[in-house]
């Protein structure tokens, strides 16, 4: 009786062991029992993951390259219980938002008092769950006035490349009117020749035969 509940008791730690461990592992992470290793691999925003198991008890994201994360991207991890976050350049513009609101609401926010700005300058060294709003968005409105000045000179570049098309063409159609004006001037003036040469001959043969 004693081996089948200590049998028994296996095949539960086994169980348990199983299930925390994910069905599946993303690139290029290493995945074991519920812990997500996403660690100094050099992933940037654009190379992280899209998503993590919907089982992940721990994610480590730190040591990397990255400046956020994509909005949402922890949202569906239920039974997350710690992210690390450490080492990672964080860019303090509009894209750390969600990053930001996702710290404020973690119970143990001792885990991520190394989470802090890289950039911009202006906030290099703040902690990301303790910046204000006002700050962040701060720099979100240089970033639409960047956005709009960058759109305004390609919107002026292109009408300039319009407008020089425009008077290449207005100049080839000026040249070609005259190129067909000169030949209808020169058609003219051989058919003109040719009328004087016909009616020389016929005044010659005239002349001749008196």
């Amino acid at each position: 009786m004693k081996s089948f509940a200590f049998l028994l008791h296996l095949l539960c730690v086994d169980l348990h062991a199983t299930l925390a461990l994910p069905k599946w592992c993303p690139h290029p992470c290493f995945c074991s029992k519920g812990t997500i290793d996403c660690s100094s691999r050099s992933l940037t925003a654009e190379t992280l993951p899209a998503g993590f198991p919907v089982n992940a008890l721990e994610l480590r994201l730190n040591d990397n390259k990255l400046t956020s994360v994509p909005s949402g991207l922890f949202d569906r991890l239920g039974k997350l219980r710690a992210v690390s976050l450490d080492g990672n350049p964080w860019s303090c513009d509009c894209e750390i938002l969600y990053l930001r609101a996702w710290l404020m609401k973690q119970e143990n926010r001792t885990l991520y008092k190394t989470v802090a700005c890289n950039s911009p300058d202006s906030l290099k060294g703040r902690l990301v769950m303790y910046l204000a709003e006002d700050e962040v968005q701060s720099t979100c409105q240089y970033r639409y006035c960047n956005v709009a000045l960058v759109s305004q000179v390609i919107l002026f570049v292109l009408i300039a490349v319009q407008a020089a098309m425009l008077l290449l063409v207005i100049l080839f159609l000026r040249r070609f009117e005259k190129i067909s004006s000169e030949a209808k001037s020169t058609e003219r003036e051989a058919l003109h020749g040719e009328s004087s040469n016909i009616l020389y001959a016929q005044i010659k043969e005239r002349a001749s035969r008196r």
